[in-house]
């Protein structure tokens, strides 16, 4: 999952993974082994990748691994040139304030045909990119450069990825089926928006896009879905497969920072699982030794009868409809930093935050981990996107008081930026 620090732009035991996940009934069908998938992180999350940032060496072996595995599967290439890879060039404010304007980048792309005639698909994602060895959208500032090895940031839902790919290659549905892990998610969506802008297939056809971004960290069953709101069909769907197996919130948008955003932006039903952030996201501890292998087995579990449930809908019957967010889930990156870390799944009033960055603009005015911003310079904040068009207001150097909610009680800061 990119950040919003909002720049200018052990193995689990076996123990501890059993108690989180204690009363967990999963299904015998379950599309992947626990050692299949610590396998796919620990190999994408190697040091030796070097953080696979967008436009890098290891970035590159990271998406021949994963071509690999969709051939292997028997996937067709779905990317140029009868390959699996999407090439695209890194442009926009990230890439060139991380030197990383130019470089070539790719999504890895495969395909399942279906047995029907219908020429509709379903569509499944993961970004396989992560943070290289820190910078600007790292959580570590100030710190010496390191590899952030994005274990579960997103090694996760590739790993996730991959074996959805090999299962629905063995139980072939009777819609296509376009798998695609996505490179520069971390600089803003960047694969997505490519891959949205280059495809032939009209989104009328698509009956849905289901994206899986930071996966690994279930605890106490916990996932959160996001874009539940940009369909009619998808909370009679999801009715359906209530079990006591996970401790499912729903949550409406279909716009947010992965990427599911690009896909909704066009219309197109999305829905996003996410297990939580966590106090390794964007960090050089985000290591596979801490990702819930049968936390992502129960996800897939998930996803698996969701897609099949899918399969059995015209896609012209899975409406589109605008969710709850009636913002863009473009991120204007044009302010300047507080360098902070937002809740994703806060639902009430105000912008809660869930991480604050050493040393910078929040840090230094005395900001903490789970403060709600509910004003900025006397403009109330109601989400995430007020912040976001109230930040763009001002410049380095400003001084600007800032009101937050901590634990209850309103608290005056000073942030200069």
């Amino acid at each position: 999952m990119h950040t919003d620090i909002l720049s200018p732009r052990v193995s689990c035991i076996a123990l501890l993974a059993a108690l989180l996940l204690s009363g967990c009934s999963q299904s015998d069908t379950s599309p992947a082994e626990e050692s299949t998938l610590r396998d796919h992180v620990e190999r994408l999350a190697d040091p030796g990748l070097e953080g696979r940032l967008a436009g890098t060496p290891g970035e590159a072996s990271a998406a021949n691994y994963i071509s690999d595995r969709f051939l292997a599967a028997g996937l067709r290439p779905a990317g140029e040139n009868n390959t699996y890879l999407q090439q695209f060039t890194l442009t926009g404010p990230m890439p060139q304030a991380m030197d990383l304007e130019n470089r070539i980048s790719r999504n890895v792309a495969g395909m399942i045909e279906g047995t029907g005639n219908s020429g509709q698909y379903i569509i499944v994602g993961a970004h396989y990119d992560s943070q290289g060895t820190g910078g600007m959208i790292s959580m570590d500032s100030g710190e010496e450069p390191a590899v952030h090895p994005g274990a579960d940031d997103n090694a996760s839902g590739t790993a996730a990825l991959i074996e959805l790919a090999e299962h629905f290659s063995e139980n072939v549905p009777s819609k296509h089926m376009l798998f695609i892990a996505f490179s520069g998610e971390e600089l803003g969506l960047l694969g997505a928006r490519h891959f949205m802008e280059e495809t032939q297939i009209s989104p009328d056809s698509i009956a849905a896009m289901i994206n899986m971004d930071m996966i690994g960290r279930m605890e106490q069953n916990q996932v959160t879905i996001f874009g539940t709101g940009t369909s009619d069909r998808w909370n009679e769907l999801l009715n359906e497969l209530e079990t006591d197996s996970l401790d499912i919130t729903r949550t409406p948008s279909g716009t947010g920072a992965s990427d599911h955003t690009a896909f909704y932006d066009a219309g197109i039903p999305v829905l996003h699982y996410f297990t939580g952030t966590h106090g390794d996201y964007h960090r050089s501890s985000d290591t596979a030794d801490k990702i819930n292998y049968r936390g992502i087995q129960a996800i897939l579990d998930h996803v698996t009868q969701v897609i099949e449930r899918l399969d059995r809908i015209d896609a012209r019957e899975i409406s589109f409809r605008e969710s709850s967010d009636p913002h863009s889930g473009r991120m204007d990156f044009s302010g300047p930093t507080l360098g902070v870390l937002p809740d994703y799944t806060w639902s009430g009033e105000g912008f809660r935050i869930d991480g604050v960055r050493d040393g910078d603009a929040a840090d230094r005015g005395g900001m903490m981990d789970g403060d709600v911003i509910i004003r900025m310079g006397g403009v109330e904040i109601g989400d995430i996107y007020d912040y976001m068009d109230n930040l763009s207001e001002f410049e380095q150097g400003d001084r600007v008081e800032v009101t937050v909610l901590r634990d209850g009680e309103e608290v005056e800061l000073e942030i200069e930026f």
